[in-house]
C-alpha cells in the first residue's frame, strides 16, 4: 500500500471514530472490499450525508467537494460533504451552503418543536 493510500485509510479511520464518538454507528465503506459501486462514500452512517474524506496537507476544496457531489448523485443522492484535516489540526467539514441551510432549517424545526411541547 503506497503512503498516501495508508495516510487515506487512515483519515477514513479517524472521521469513522469521530462520528462513533458522537453517537453514529458509522465505519469505513466496503468499496475497498471491491463489491460496491463508484463513487460509495468514504465513511458511512451518518443518515442522509455523503462523507467524502481527504486527509492531506494541501487540498484543493473545490475539487474535493466536486468528487462528492459527483458520487452523491451517482449514489445516494445525500447531501455531499467533505471531511478534511492537515496534521496536527481538527477535522473539518465542507459542504455547499445551499446544503448547509437544508441542514439547519431541520435543526432548527426541531428546536422549536421542542419549544412548543
Amino acid at each position: 500500500m503506497t503512503n498516501s493510500k495508508r495516510k487515506g485509510a487512515k483519515g477514513e479511520l479517524e472521521v469513522a471514530r469521530l462520528c462513533r464518538a458522537e453517537g453514529y454507528e458509522a465505519r469505513r465503506s466496503a468499496q475497498f472490499c471491491g463489491n460496491t459501486p463508484d463513487g460509495t462514500a468514504d465513511v458511512v452512517g451518518l443518515p442522509g450525508i455523503h462523507i467524502e474524506v481527504k486527509r492531506v496537507e494541501h487540498l484543493n476544496l473545490d475539487d474535493a467537494l466536486d468528487q462528492a457531489r459527483r458520487d452523491a448523485a451517482k449514489t445516494t443522492g445525500n447531501l455531499p460533504t467533505v471531511f478534511h484535516r492537515k496534521n496536527n489540526t481538527g477535522w473539518k467539514v465542507t459542504m455547499d451552503a445551499e446544503d448547509w441551510f437544508k441542514l439547519y432549517r431541520e435543526w432548527e424545526a426541531g428546536r422549536n418543536e421542542k419549544k412548543s411541547d
